[in-house]
Protein backbone atom coordinates (compact mmCIF):
# COMPACT_ATOMS: atom_id res chain seq x y z
CA UNK A 1 0.00 0.00 0.00
CA UNK A 2 1.09 3.55 -0.70
CA UNK A 3 1.35 5.88 2.28
CA UNK A 4 -1.47 8.10 1.05
CA UNK A 5 -3.77 5.06 0.79
CA UNK A 6 -3.07 4.19 4.42
CA UNK A 7 -3.51 7.78 5.56
CA UNK A 8 -6.86 8.04 3.77
CA UNK A 9 -7.97 4.69 5.17
CA UNK A 10 -7.20 5.73 8.75
CA UNK A 11 -8.62 9.23 8.29
CA UNK A 12 -11.94 7.93 6.97
CA UNK A 13 -12.32 4.93 9.24
CA UNK A 14 -14.91 5.04 12.01
CA UNK A 15 -12.92 5.06 15.23
CA UNK A 16 -14.21 2.38 17.58
CA UNK A 17 -13.71 1.08 21.09
CA UNK A 18 -14.74 -2.59 20.93
CA UNK A 19 -15.90 -3.92 24.28
CA UNK A 20 -16.98 -7.13 25.93
CA UNK A 21 -19.44 -6.52 28.75
CA UNK A 22 -20.57 -8.99 31.40
CA UNK A 23 -23.97 -8.00 32.76
CA UNK A 24 -26.38 -9.25 35.36
CA UNK A 25 -29.80 -8.09 36.49
CA UNK A 26 -33.41 -8.24 35.39
CA UNK A 27 -32.37 -9.00 31.85
CA UNK A 28 -35.65 -10.58 30.76
CA UNK A 29 -37.31 -7.15 30.98
CA UNK A 30 -34.96 -5.63 28.38
CA UNK A 31 -35.66 -5.56 24.63
CA UNK A 32 -32.37 -7.00 23.39
CA UNK A 33 -33.40 -6.68 19.75
CA UNK A 34 -32.60 -2.98 20.13
CA UNK A 35 -29.11 -3.65 21.49
CA UNK A 36 -26.43 -2.05 19.21
CA UNK A 37 -24.25 -5.13 18.98
CA UNK A 38 -24.36 -8.81 19.91
CA UNK A 39 -26.10 -9.94 23.09
CA UNK A 40 -25.88 -13.42 24.57
CA UNK A 41 -28.35 -13.58 27.44
CA UNK A 42 -29.19 -16.50 29.72
CA UNK A 43 -31.51 -15.83 32.62
CA UNK A 44 -30.14 -13.05 34.83
CA UNK A 45 -26.67 -12.91 33.25
CA UNK A 46 -25.23 -12.30 29.82
CA UNK A 47 -22.31 -11.21 27.68
CA UNK A 48 -22.45 -8.29 25.26
CA UNK A 49 -20.21 -7.30 22.35
CA UNK A 50 -20.19 -3.94 20.62
CA UNK A 51 -18.74 -0.45 20.31
CA UNK A 52 -18.55 1.23 23.71
CA UNK A 53 -20.30 4.54 23.06
CA UNK A 54 -23.64 3.12 21.82
CA UNK A 55 -23.36 0.17 24.22
CA UNK A 56 -22.88 2.55 27.16
CA UNK A 57 -25.89 4.63 26.08
CA UNK A 58 -28.09 1.53 25.79
CA UNK A 59 -27.07 0.23 29.21
CA UNK A 60 -27.67 3.59 30.88
CA UNK A 61 -31.19 3.63 29.42
CA UNK A 62 -31.99 0.35 31.19
CA UNK A 63 -31.70 1.97 34.62
CA UNK A 64 -31.92 -0.38 37.60
CA UNK A 65 -32.60 -3.42 35.40
CA UNK A 66 -28.82 -3.66 35.03
CA UNK A 67 -27.63 -4.51 38.54
CA UNK A 68 -23.93 -4.90 37.78
CA UNK A 69 -21.52 -5.04 34.86
CA UNK A 70 -17.86 -5.48 34.03
CA UNK A 71 -16.37 -3.97 30.86
CA UNK A 72 -13.32 -5.38 29.05
CA UNK A 73 -11.53 -3.52 26.25
CA UNK A 74 -8.02 -3.55 24.81
CA UNK A 75 -8.05 -0.36 22.74
CA UNK A 76 -9.74 3.05 22.55
CA UNK A 77 -11.02 4.80 19.43
CA UNK A 78 -9.01 2.52 17.19
CA UNK A 79 -8.92 3.43 13.52
CA UNK A 80 -7.44 0.13 12.32
CA UNK A 81 -8.96 -3.17 13.47
CA UNK A 82 -6.95 -6.34 13.75
CA UNK A 83 -6.64 -8.62 10.75
CA UNK A 84 -9.02 -11.58 10.62
CA UNK A 85 -6.44 -14.36 10.51
CA UNK A 86 -8.77 -17.37 10.41
CA UNK A 87 -8.59 -17.77 6.63
CA UNK A 88 -4.82 -17.36 6.35
CA UNK A 89 -2.73 -20.34 5.31
CA UNK A 90 -0.15 -19.32 7.86
CA UNK A 91 0.74 -20.17 11.46
CA UNK A 92 -0.20 -17.35 13.81
CA UNK A 93 0.77 -17.97 17.42
CA UNK A 94 -1.01 -16.49 20.49
CA UNK A 95 -0.24 -12.88 21.31
CA UNK A 96 0.75 -11.81 17.80
CA UNK A 97 -0.75 -8.46 16.79
CA UNK A 98 -1.48 -8.07 13.08
CA UNK A 99 -3.42 -5.05 11.89
CA UNK A 100 -5.81 -4.96 8.97
CA UNK A 101 -4.42 -4.31 5.48
CA UNK A 102 -1.43 -6.58 6.17
CA UNK A 103 -0.65 -9.28 3.60
CA UNK A 104 0.48 -12.58 5.09
CA UNK A 105 1.42 -15.10 2.42
CA UNK A 106 1.10 -18.91 2.71
CA UNK A 107 3.25 -20.87 5.16
CA UNK A 108 4.44 -17.77 6.97
CA UNK A 109 4.93 -18.03 10.74
CA UNK A 110 4.12 -15.20 13.12
CA UNK A 111 5.36 -15.93 16.64
CA UNK A 112 4.18 -14.78 20.07
CA UNK A 113 4.32 -11.05 20.70
CA UNK A 114 5.19 -10.09 17.13
CA UNK A 115 3.65 -6.82 15.91
CA UNK A 116 2.90 -6.18 12.24
CA UNK A 117 1.55 -2.79 11.27
CA UNK A 118 -0.78 -1.70 8.49
CA UNK A 119 0.41 -2.06 4.91
CA UNK A 120 3.16 -4.58 5.66
CA UNK A 121 3.77 -7.68 3.53
CA UNK A 122 5.07 -10.96 4.98
CA UNK A 123 6.36 -13.27 2.28
CA UNK A 124 5.70 -16.96 1.80
CA UNK A 125 7.54 -19.18 4.27
CA UNK A 126 8.90 -16.25 6.30
CA UNK A 127 9.10 -16.39 10.10
CA UNK A 128 8.56 -13.28 12.22
CA UNK A 129 9.98 -14.32 15.57
CA UNK A 130 8.93 -13.41 19.11
CA UNK A 131 8.49 -9.71 19.87
CA UNK A 132 9.75 -8.64 16.45
CA UNK A 133 8.19 -5.55 14.89
CA UNK A 134 7.40 -4.97 11.23
CA UNK A 135 6.42 -1.33 10.88
CA UNK A 136 3.92 0.17 8.48
CA UNK A 137 4.52 -0.72 4.80
CA UNK A 138 7.51 -2.91 5.65
CA UNK A 139 8.02 -5.56 2.95
CA UNK A 140 9.56 -8.90 3.95
CA UNK A 141 10.32 -11.33 1.13
CA UNK A 142 9.99 -15.10 0.91
CA UNK A 143 11.77 -17.59 3.18
CA UNK A 144 13.18 -14.94 5.50
CA UNK A 145 13.68 -15.02 9.26
CA UNK A 146 13.22 -11.87 11.34
CA UNK A 147 14.83 -12.67 14.68
CA UNK A 148 13.35 -12.13 18.13
CA UNK A 149 13.09 -8.46 19.07
CA UNK A 150 14.23 -7.24 15.65
CA UNK A 151 12.67 -4.06 14.24
CA UNK A 152 11.84 -3.17 10.65
CA UNK A 153 11.09 0.55 10.75
CA UNK A 154 7.69 1.71 9.59
CA UNK A 155 7.07 4.62 7.25
CA UNK A 156 3.40 5.57 7.23
CA UNK A 157 4.55 9.12 7.88
CA UNK A 158 6.07 11.16 6.46
CA UNK A 159 4.17 10.01 3.39
CA UNK A 160 7.20 10.63 1.17
CA UNK A 161 9.37 8.12 3.05
CA UNK A 162 10.51 4.92 1.34
CA UNK A 163 9.54 1.65 3.05
CA UNK A 164 12.01 -0.99 4.18
CA UNK A 165 12.36 -3.85 1.71
CA UNK A 166 13.83 -7.18 2.78
CA UNK A 167 14.42 -9.38 -0.26
CA UNK A 168 14.03 -13.18 -0.32
CA UNK A 169 16.07 -15.61 1.79
CA UNK A 170 17.36 -13.00 4.24
CA UNK A 171 18.15 -13.79 7.88
CA UNK A 172 17.99 -10.91 10.36
CA UNK A 173 19.39 -11.61 13.81
CA UNK A 174 17.77 -10.92 17.15
CA UNK A 175 17.39 -7.26 18.16
CA UNK A 176 18.70 -5.94 14.84
CA UNK A 177 17.16 -2.69 13.57
CA UNK A 178 16.55 -1.91 9.90
CA UNK A 179 15.95 1.82 9.44
CA UNK A 180 13.51 3.41 7.01
CA UNK A 181 14.29 3.30 3.30
CA UNK A 182 16.81 0.46 3.58
CA UNK A 183 16.82 -2.47 1.17
CA UNK A 184 18.48 -5.72 2.26
CA UNK A 185 19.59 -7.78 -0.72
CA UNK A 186 18.64 -11.38 -1.40
CA UNK A 187 20.31 -14.05 0.67
CA UNK A 188 22.11 -11.68 3.03
CA UNK A 189 22.52 -12.02 6.80
CA UNK A 190 22.16 -9.18 9.31
CA UNK A 191 23.95 -10.00 12.54
CA UNK A 192 22.18 -9.80 15.91
CA UNK A 193 22.06 -6.30 17.33
CA UNK A 194 23.14 -4.61 14.11
CA UNK A 195 21.69 -1.23 13.16
CA UNK A 196 21.31 -1.05 9.39
CA UNK A 197 21.28 2.52 8.09
CA UNK A 198 22.02 1.95 4.39
CA UNK A 199 21.29 -0.62 1.69
CA UNK A 200 22.82 -4.09 2.04
CA UNK A 201 24.03 -5.90 -1.12
CA UNK A 202 22.89 -9.42 -1.91
CA UNK A 203 24.83 -12.36 -0.50
CA UNK A 204 26.77 -10.69 2.31
CA UNK A 205 26.93 -10.60 6.10
CA UNK A 206 26.63 -7.23 7.84
CA UNK A 207 27.25 -6.46 11.50
CA UNK A 208 27.83 -3.54 13.86
CA UNK A 209 26.35 -0.14 14.61
CA UNK A 210 26.09 1.16 12.00
CA UNK A 211 26.18 -2.13 10.10
CA UNK A 212 29.02 -2.79 7.67
CA UNK A 213 29.78 -5.69 5.34
CA UNK A 214 32.12 -8.12 7.11
CA UNK A 215 32.13 -11.04 4.67
CA UNK A 216 30.39 -12.63 1.73
CA UNK A 217 28.12 -15.61 2.24
CA UNK A 218 30.01 -18.90 2.08
CA UNK A 219 29.13 -22.55 2.71
CA UNK A 220 29.92 -22.25 6.40
CA UNK A 221 27.58 -19.29 6.77
CA UNK A 222 24.82 -21.10 4.87
CA UNK A 223 25.15 -24.13 7.17
CA UNK A 224 24.60 -21.90 10.21
CA UNK A 225 21.74 -19.80 8.85
CA UNK A 226 19.60 -22.27 6.90
CA UNK A 227 15.87 -22.32 7.58
CA UNK A 228 14.02 -25.44 8.73
CA UNK A 229 11.24 -26.40 6.32
CA UNK A 230 9.59 -28.62 8.93
CA UNK A 231 8.63 -25.54 10.96
CA UNK A 232 6.64 -24.23 8.02
CA UNK A 233 4.45 -27.27 7.47
CA UNK A 234 0.77 -26.78 8.26
CA UNK A 235 -0.90 -30.02 9.33
CA UNK A 236 -4.50 -29.01 9.90
CA UNK A 237 -7.25 -31.15 11.34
Amino acid sequence: MEAQEIIAYIQNSVKKTPVKVYVKGKLDTIDWEKFPGKAFISGEAGVLFGNWKPVETFLQEQGEDIEDLVVENDCNLSGVPLLDTKKLQARIEPGAIIREKVEVQPNAIIMMGAVINIGAVIGEGTMIDMNAVVGGRGIIGKNCHLGAGAVVAGVVEPASATPVIIEDNVLIGANAVILEGVRVGEGSVVAAGAIVTEDVPAGVVVAGTPARVIKTIDDQTRSKTGLVDALRQLNEE
